[in-house]
């Protein structure tokens, strides 16, 4: 499939520029739905991550322990829903998240970026009931594009666009890159001779992208680029400015 076929299965808004863990800031937390909610106003992509509770639920967190974005430990894969919902809140006072919840807030207004976050192996549980949810919640398949570091998570992955995680600390997992029609690199690793390649017929995402030394530098060696804590206007700018050169 040429790589214009690649990008034609995935919603135009996915090029302007991707809102990592939500358009988050000092008030709203990461990974919350005021984080998502805020994307949906500015009309972008958002990113997020999701972890399999202990009773099976789809749950909305970055990290495997909640500590970091509710102040108090535990982990995701070892708590139920009741107990996430009864004892923990993100530090901006909302509820950690469902991905049933964030579905409902956007109604698919924007596209969606969902990364599998394995726990000490369960790609295969994991990688079963986000598919399962996917098909029963994505109306238009153009609306999602499934990320994960674990290429066994992906693999379980049927229907959807999939790119391959790459970080610097890990280049090894490149030699997986062509199993999947995109990649998802490390800003670091987009000089790299196998990402070079690789864009000439797949997309190339970069990511995450916080300062602006960074942006002009990736929105040039990148199909699109997931960033943070800078101007939606500025992201978008700089995309747009890049495809027309191209």
């Amino acid at each position: 499939m040429s790589k214009k076929s690649l990008l034609n299965r995935l919603n135009p808004l996915f090029l302007e520029g991707v809102a990592h863990r939500g358009l988050w800031n000092a008030k709203d937390t990461e990974n919350g739905l005021r984080a998502f909610q805020n994307a949906i106003e500015v009309g972008f992509a958002m990113e997020f991550d999701i972890h399999l509770s202990k009773d099976g639920i789809l749950i909305v967190c970055h990290d495997d322990n909640l500590k970091r974005t509710t102040g108090k430990e535990g982990i995701i894969e070892e708590l139920t829903l009741e107990e996430i919902k009864k004892n923990y809140r993100l530090l901006d006072g909302e509820e950690v998240p469902t991905f049933d919840e964030l579905l409902a807030l956007n109604h698919e207004q924007v596209p969606m970026v969902c990364e599998l976050k394995v726990h000490e192996g369960n790609y295969k549980s994991l990688g079963k009931a986000a598919q399962k949810k996917f098909e029963s919640a994505i109306k238009d398949k153009k609306n999602l594009w499934v990320i994960s570091f674990d290429p066994r998570a992906l693999l379980r992955i049927h229907g959807y666009s999939r790119s391959l995680l790459v970080c610097l600390a890990s280049p090894w997992t490149l030699r997986f890159r062509y199993l999947f029609s995109s990649l998802d690199v490390e800003d670091a690793l987009l000089e790299d001779k196998r990402v070079v390649s690789f864009r000439k017929h797949h997309p190339v995402n970069v990511w995450t992208i916080e300062r602006e030394e960074q942006l002009n530098k990736a929105a040039s060696l990148a199909d699109t680029l997931t960033f943070q804590k800078l101007g939606p206007q500025a992201i978008r700018l700089a995309l747009k400015k890049e495809t027309h050169l191209r």
